[in-house]
């Protein structure tokens, strides 16, 4: 599989997931689940899926000003454990305005721009294939967290596995 592929794949994914996200009560999204610095509920983890597509795909590879400087309250906060404050549609706007960038972006990639280097820190630098992957890879990660937060409320997630989503021969 490639890049469009499975970006193809998270969009499809995506919708199931924010279907679901649609259809859960807003006392489960926003219901302290973890124990950490950053993420407490569903929908931090929501914006933070949404924010580090931005911030990587935007910002770090093409330069740009991230999507979430056009949300202006959502942009005042910190990737910290604050969104349980704001709508799951506000959270779902702001993911879906990345998405539309980042299928406009996909759409030109080259060979050369997939190897072109993007630094990181003066000691860190990777190849925007490799920072493309880790953005899927890392959507794939905390999507799952998503749903087995979902199951453990009692909540029937959707199977988001690949292979419900592959073409049958």
């Amino acid at each position: 599989m490639n890049i469009s592929q499975i970006y193809d794949y998270l969009i499809r994914t995506r919708r199931d997931l924010w279907q679901a996200l649609e259809n859960t009560p807003e006392e489960v999204l926003n219901q302290p689940l973890l124990k950490g610095s950053r993420f407490h509920c569903i929908k931090d983890l929501v914006f933070h899926i949404a924010n580090v597509e931005d911030s990587w795909i935007q910002a770090d590879i093409q330069q740009k000003q991230p999507i979430l400087k056009k949300f202006p309250n959502l942009d005042e906060t910190e990737d910290a454990p604050v969104f349980s404050s704001f709508t799951l549609e506000t959270l779902l706007e702001y993911w879906q305005a990345v998405e539309q960038q980042t299928l406009i972006y996909l759409t030109a990639l080259t060979d050369n721009e997939l190897q072109r280097l993007v630094e990181d820190s003066p000691t860190e630098k990777y190849t925007v294939d490799g920072l493309i992957w880790h953005v899927m890879l890392h959507e794939i990660r905390h999507t799952a967290q998503i749903v087995a937060l979902l199951r453990i409320q009692g909540i029937k997630p959707p199977s988001l596995d690949l292979l419900f989503y592959l073409p049958t021969a």
